[in-house]
């Protein structure tokens, strides 16, 4: 399922990474795609929409509705 969330706080390579790596913590089959000038964050995953959001949450960023 093709999940997009609205993340902010991304302001680098490594903020990047970290989201990915989040999500991938979540879901090691996740495939991720982040258009940070646009803090979109698009998610191919099998997860909850929840999960995702938790996990994106945990490393510190605001995830939007």
């Amino acid at each position: 399922m093709n999940q997009t969330f609205t993340v902010t706080g991304m302001t680098c390579g490594h903020c990047e990474k970290a989201v990915t790596r989040a999500i991938q913590d979540a879901d090691p089959q996740a495939q991720v795609k982040i258009d940070r000038s646009q803090n979109k964050v698009e998610v191919e995953s099998t997860q909850a929409r929840e999960t995702l959001a938790k996990a994106i949450a945990e490393e510190g960023y605001a995830v939007a509705a």
